[in-house]
């Protein structure tokens, strides 16, 4: 039987406590548990739940998910929408025609298509991998409209071939039971060739970390790659290779890729042998980044420059003081490898570290190496992983480029 739509005086709401409704005013999508005064109706997860302020009036249509702290996040504040499947399409068309616009794939066929919040799809993560896409469903909403936002995905973009990797932490906040596999289409395309700026890469779409490879770091893997002409290399955290490889060809000397992995290394080598690079110019060393840092600071090894890429180290402000200890370890150690005049590419990909925390950190690893420093450039995430302004949150990669006197 097709759903009948109830009158909007008979759906469920969220009616919010006094005042709590002025960030929604703002257009900031998200309501907290302790935002809520009641409940009217019996939504489920997922369900589209009105957002009213303590009087009563209207102020946006949301997804409500129970279990997790962020009760709500919201769809529109427009009360003439209604949230069905012609309504996720045209978000998912509005997300495509800004990629379309800013012209990523004049060097990519690897971009990140839809980017949550951001896009007005709270929750859902697509990345496109030449014909294969990858999708994550983060939140009750979206994971209530799982079915047809695929099926859209399919017709807009016609990739047959999707990927579902709703296997990160944030959905145990949700309830939500970890999810892999190919919901769409070809069932052998685990292995997806791709080339960013010339360079060929191969991205394993079912093992490979977030959602395969990094595009949020496009346009900095390129700047290293300017920059790397004639120095000596260290790329700590290397993963599959793309800065390793960025470096090497722009012309590195040589390149020392650290990666603890040893399937991530195995991947590198093969995105090595891919391009026609000297590889006898990169030397892989799988062990723990921290500890290899050491051994070689006691080596006395020096570099020109040092790339530092590490894993999420505070997914929420709440880890960030144990998060900081480690950036500043690694910044500290690299900032004693770097040579004079040399150049430091560091990034913090965690949440709950902000750009101006990152920055002291950096600051503070510098004192204690006694290395006069300065920044000289900062790093974002590549134009395909857009920020709503009201959604700060949205930014949660930072880096530096910093230089050593």
């Amino acid at each position: 039987m097709p759903r009948t739509r109830a009158p909007r005086n008979a759906e469920p709401a969220l009616v919010l406590k006094a005042g709590r409704e002025r960030s929604l005013r703002r257009r900031h999508p998200w309501v907290f548990s302790g935002a809520v005064a009641r409940v009217t109706g019996a939504p489920g997860p997922g369900d589209t739940v009105r957002l009213l302020d303590a009087a009563g009036n209207f102020v946006a249509l949301a997804a409500y998910s129970p279990a997790s702290q962020i009760r709500a996040r919201v769809w529109t504040f427009d009360a003439e929408d209604t949230i069905a499947k012609e309504f996720l399409r045209a978000r998912l068309q509005r997300a495509l025609s800004l990629r379309d616009a800013l012209g990523t794939a004049k060097h990519t066929n690897a971009l990140r298509l839809v980017h949550g919040e951001s896009d007005g799809l709270p929750g859902l993560i697509v990345d496109r991998y030449a014909d294969v896409l990858v999708a994550q469903f983060l939140a009750a909403g979206v994971e209530r409209w799982r079915d047809e936002i695929l099926d859209s995905l399919v017709e807009l973009t016609g990739c047959e071939a999707v990927y579902e990797r709703s296997d990160a932490e944030v959905r145990k906040l949700e309830e939500l039971p970890a999810r892999t596999g190919f919901v769409r289409g070809n069932r052998a395309a685990s292995r997806c060739p791709i080339i960013e700026y010339g360079l060929n890469f191969r991205v394993d779409v079912e093992q490979g970390q977030k959602t395969g490879f990094f595009l949020d770091q496009r346009e900095n893997r390129q700047r290293v790659r300017a920059l790397a002409a004639g120095r000596e290399v260290l790329d700590g955290f290397a993963y599959t290779g793309g800065f390793s490889i960025a470096a090497l060809a722009g012309g590195a000397k040589r390149v020392y890729a650290i990666e603890s992995s040893a399937d991530a290394i195995q991947i590198a080598r093969e995105n090595l042998a891919a391009n026609p690079l000297d590889a006898s110019r990169v030397e892989f060393q799988q062990g723990d980044v921290f500890s290899q840092l050491r051994v070689l600071r006691d080596r006395g090894a020096s570099f020109d420059l040092v790339v530092l890429d590490p894993p999420k180290f505070a997914p929420t402000a709440a880890q960030a003081k144990n998060a900081a200890r480690a950036y500043k370890d690694i910044n500290l150690l690299a900032l004693k490898l770097l040579a004079p005049g040399g150049l430091l590419a560091t990034f913090s990909c965690s949440g709950g570290v902000s750009a101006a925390l990152f920055q002291s950190i950096v600051a503070g690893a510098a004192v204690d190496a006694g290395a006069e420093a300065k920044i000289v450039e900062r790093f974002g995430a590549a134009a395909d992983h857009p920020v709503a302004l009201e959604f700060p949150e949205g930014e949660y990669l930072k880096g530096l480029l910093v230089l050593k006197g």
